[in-house]
């Protein structure tokens, strides 16, 4: 076990196994993550039996991609029978790289007995029976452990095989179901994906038939295809290691739509890439996670391995747009992303991405006619509730709420029962302090429509004590508070209720907590309330 020397002003070697597991802790700390992985590296090196070391050098190396330190680091851990869940996953993914199919086998089969993912069984066997030389297409039965949640992702591979055997009667509904399961970017690339298998075995017309005509995604391998530039080498048919990460990279999106579930996400999402270094959809998937989970820098450099002008380009360049953005080059991602809005047959979700960053440069009349030209696409009867909400959302913070206010009752027309569309339309006048009695029934509805949001609950709670029915709103912001603790507007708006209902203590403490998390103005003024007291120039707005 790795320990600390305990007498005060004791030396370390700086060349010591624990010289080099606190540089990597404190650069770990400071989320220097390539630093920290160097560190854990030149530690596990000194001192390869230390399961403390091992255990940081496991998640670091998963998350920044070091695989030959995850799988030393993995080996170590499952000796200890300490290994992740998601370790037997990547010793897959090693034993399919090596071709080892009674590893894979025996691994599945360890897989099966922890049960987090024993759903992808029957998948994953058909895959290395596929090593093996055998023709083992993939079932689901009523019995298979979560046998649901195997079928969603069944039939992509069922096709994959069946396209591979030239078997188009199997493979072509296949291909319909396991479509119809997916949308916006992950749809796009299974397309590219099924029309890169299809085009390899020779049926040109039935993968364009995927790709439609005129659609930005699809005009590079669309191309291709009808000019008959595609490399069947270069795109080879799937080996089971493919299929593999395929079905670890589907996973680890649909994990990652939660916020909760991006951390694991991100991780199947690396292992995915270990499998397949060279797949298009697992580096889009990688770089999208990988951005969501804190390290901009690293989806970046899994974006840039997909090349701009191929297949999957326009797909990873809008993973490089959010990484850009998070970053912290706003003026880049602005550029690229108006790039691929402007772009001929680009779909309404690159302007509504152009859209969003404007919004967060604080150029609000740029976003909203970003959200505005995204709606050029729909009929007036057909456009999305949501991109009315960005532009009317857009309008109010670039004070043009009129403009705002009409966009904002046209996205509520057409959705009556979205709360947050209530919420917003209905909040925007309390805090104009107009039409206050229909504001406050808009906050009714979208309240008993989502009783648990606690924002909806801060809406209402502070219309009803704007129309000065304190009495009623101090249990409504009590709640909302409890619901988002360290929201700083929700507990300002409690205690300003409650130093008016005569609660001056708690209010203050309300104050304070509000006090942890704001800044500037709003710091400065809840500063003022804790000394002060509530007075009319203090009121939150």
């Amino acid at each position: 076990m790795l320990t600390c020397p305990a007498v005060a002003g004791a030396s370390v070697d700086p060349d010591s196994a624990l010289h080099a597991y606190a540089r990597a802790r404190l650069a770990d700390g400071d989320g220097a993550l390539q630093t920290a992985v160097a560190s854990y590296r030149a530690a596990m090196a000194l001192d390869p039996d230390s399961i403390a070391i091992a255990r940081r050098s496991y998640a670091q190396a998963i998350e920044s991609g070091d695989q030959a330190l995850a799988m030393r680091a993995a080996a170590i851990l499952d000796a200890q029978a300490i290994l992740p869940r998601d370790g037997t996953l990547l010793r897959i993914a090693d034993a399919l790289e090596r071709k080892d199919w009674g590893g894979a086998r025996s691994l599945t089969g360890k897989m099966v007995e922890e049960g987090n993912f024993a759903f992808l069984a029957p998948i994953l066997n058909s895959w290395i029976a596929w090593g093996e030389g055998s023709d083992a297409t993939p079932e689901v039965g009523d019995k298979t452990p979560f046998a649901d949640l195997a079928r969603r992702y069944l039939d992509e591979h069922v096709a994959l095989q069946a396209i591979a055997k030239g078997d188009l009667a199997t493979a072509a509904p296949a291909i319909g179901r396991a479509l119809a399961l997916r949308g916006g970017s992950d749809g796009a690339a299974l397309r590219l994906s099924f029309a890169s298998q299809l085009t390899a075995r020779g049926f040109k017309d039935e993968a364009l038939t995927l790709l439609p005509d005129g659609v930005a995604n699809f005009a590079t391998a669309r191309t291709d295809i009808l000019r008959g530039k595609y490399d069947k080498g270069r795109r080879a048919l799937l080996t089971p290691a493919q299929g593999y990460a395929r079905l670890l990279s589907r996973l680890a999106a649909d994990i990652a739509s939660d916020d909760a579930g991006v951390p694991l996400g991100m991780r199947l999402a690396r292992i995915a890439t270990f499998a397949d270094p060279r797949s298009p959809e697992g580096h889009i998937v990688a770089a999208r996670l990988l951005t969501a989970a804190g390290h901009p820098a690293f989806g970046m450099a899994e974006a840039a391995k997909v090349p701009a002008d191929g297949w999957y380009g326009v797909l990873a360049q809008v993973e490089m747009v959010n990484a850009r953005a998070e970053a912290g080059d706003r003026s880049g991602a602005i550029a690229l992303a108006r790039t691929l809005a402007e772009a001929p047959g680009a779909e309404p979700a690159r302007q509504v991405q152009l859209g969003r960053i404007l919004a967060d440069a604080q150029d609000f009349a740029g976003a909203a006619a970003a959200f505005q030209a995204a709606q050029a696409a729909y009929t007036p009867d057909t456009v999305p509730w949501s991109l009315l909400l960005f532009e009317g959302s857009a309008l109010e913070q670039g004070q043009r709420w009129d403009e705002a206010r009409a966009v904002l009752e046209r996205a509520a027309k057409l959705a009556p029962n979205e709360p947050v569309i209530l919420n917003y339309l209905g909040y925007a006048q309390i805090e104009r302090r107009q039409n206050v009695e229909a504001a406050l029934a808009l906050l009714q509805r979208a309240s008993a429509l989502k009783p648990q949001d606690a924002s909806i609950t801060d809406s209402l709670g502070w219309a009803q004590y704007v129309t000065g029915d304190v009495r009623a709103a101090v249990p409504v912001l009590e709640r909302a508070a409890a619901g988002a603790p360290d929201d700083p507007t929700i507990n300002e708006h409690l205690g300003d209720a409650l130093w008016s209902a005569g609660r001056r203590y708690e209010a203050r403490y309300a104050w304070n907590a509000a006090a942890v998390f704001a800044e500037g103005d709003v710091a400065a003024r809840l500063a003022a309330k804790s000394r002060e007291g509530l007075k009319p120039e203090y009121a939150a707005p």
